[in-house]
């Protein structure tokens, strides 16, 4: 459900740039502060928001009425995102942005939450599978809206696309409601696996962590940080580049984000094989290499060229590799009552990246040249890998999985 939500609305975000560009006429700066919204709630919210989870006993459980309230108010502000592009209310787009925006940060932290609090650990590898393989699936939907719907044309309708998103929105929530008893789920659990509750006992009488240990997480948090830097700097920017210097129009430039996507879910098994075997801080650094040499080659791409989606592919194959490892190093630095406390150290670092980047990266594209784009995300990259070589912890090789789905298991 949150997964799913939440990848196409992150893909969504983009065909938002080029409303504020091309409708509203902002500058790059601007548009980077805009966007840096969502983060900048998500900083301070989420870690708040599911704390606060934590301690509510609702009839309907304590992560439900937060995920369906959050998502349907999601869904009314943003369609009313598409009214205000067509008829060029900018106080309007930005007033249903922000609160789009909240709703998705209300929601966020107890729908991650929903899936251990609902899963005995021996099938989590397998919950996690499914939900991140929708999450992918779903960005791919999401840009298939807008490579089909959105037409080549002076003003474009998005209202099309912002339906059809959703209209999924509204599907997931349908599906939880009716196929998820929170509480009735959590009281099984809790009959079936009394041994799981034991071992967290012996976890809560530990105090803090061991140096080497702490050391390892202020490595992992700054990698984390960096290779968002990178990361989100090209995806937010990338359809202003590809209309700039690759003369791209309509929703073209999607194709070249939905071939990363497919290439990522395509590349989730033999990141599963590669990570059992040689570890999850060496794919991390393989799927850093990958992503380093893919930037270098589109940039050195002075228009569009089909071939230009090899190296899209690797970068989806890179990204992949680096976020199936990247949260669950975190967390096995961690006690398990305080996973929460450790997702939202994960999403702290990796969203004030996304604060900063989108204005750091929009300075360049609009006061220097948007050829600066790629290089700006190699040099994060680069910064990155010398980071999370100094990890050494959080490392643990998971045995090899009898399920396939099993492989699929990702954090991002």
């Amino acid at each position: 459900m949150e997964f799913v939500t939440l990848c196409v609305s992150k893909f969504l975000l983009i065909k938002m740039l080029l409303i504020l560009q091309n409708t509203f006429h902002l500058n790059e700066a601007v548009i980077g502060a805009v966007m840096a919204i969502d983060n900048v709630l998500a900083v301070f919210l989420l870690p708040v928001v599911g704390t606060f989870s934590d301690k509510v006993d609702t009839r309907f459980g304590k992560r439900t009425p937060f995920v369906v309230g959050g998502t349907i108010a999601a869904i009314l502000f943003m369609l009313l995102l598409p009214y205000a592009d067509k008829n060029g209310l900018l106080w309007l787009f930005i007033i249903a942005l922000g609160m789009t925006l909240l709703a998705m940060a209300m929601y966020r932290s107890p729908a991650v939450a929903l899936m251990p609090d609902l899963t005995p650990k021996p099938l989590r590898s397998s919950a996690n599978a499914i939900i991140n393989l929708m999450g992918a699936v779903g960005g791919v939907y999401a840009l298939g809206l807008i490579r089909f719907l959105v037409k080549a044309e002076e003003k474009p309708n998005y209202f099309p696309v912002f339906l059809g998103v959703a209209a999924l929105m509204l599907l997931a929530v349908v599906l939880l409601v009716c196929t998820i008893n929170e509480k009735k789920i959590a009281a099984q659990i809790a009959s079936e696996y009394p041994e799981e509750a034991e071992e967290e006992q012996i976890k809560e009488a530990e105090i803090g962590l061991p140096k080497p240990v702490r050391k390892s997480l202020i490595f992992i948090l700054l990698s984390i940080f960096l290779w968002f830097m990178a990361y989100n700097a090209v995806t937010t920017a990338f359809s202003r580049y590809a209309v700039t210097i690759w003369g791209m129009e309509g929703g073209g430039f999607a194709s070249c984000l939905m071939v990363a996507t497919v290439a990522a879910i395509i590349s989730y098994l033999p990141i599963g094989a590669i990570s059992s075997k040689v570890g999850r801080k060496k794919t991390i650094l393989l799927g850093l290499c990958l992503m380093l040499i893919s930037y270098g080659a589109v940039f050195f791409f002075p228009t569009y060229h089909a071939s230009a989606n090899i190296f899209f592919a690797i970068i989806g194959m890179g990204w992949a590799a680096v976020s199936v490892n990247s949260l669950p190093m975190v967390v096995e630095m961690s006690k398990g009552s305080e996973i929460g406390k450790y997702t939202g150290l994960y999403y702290t670092f990796s969203m004030t990246a996304q604060i900063f980047t989108p204005i750091i990266s929009g300075l360049l594209l609009q006061y220097v040249s948007y050829h600066t784009l790629f290089p700006y995300a190699i040099f994060f990259v680069i910064c990155a890998m010398l980071t999370m070589s100094q990890v050494r912890h959080g490392d643990s090789r998971p045995e090899q999985k009898k399920k396939v789905l099993e492989n699929f298991d990702i954090d991002d």
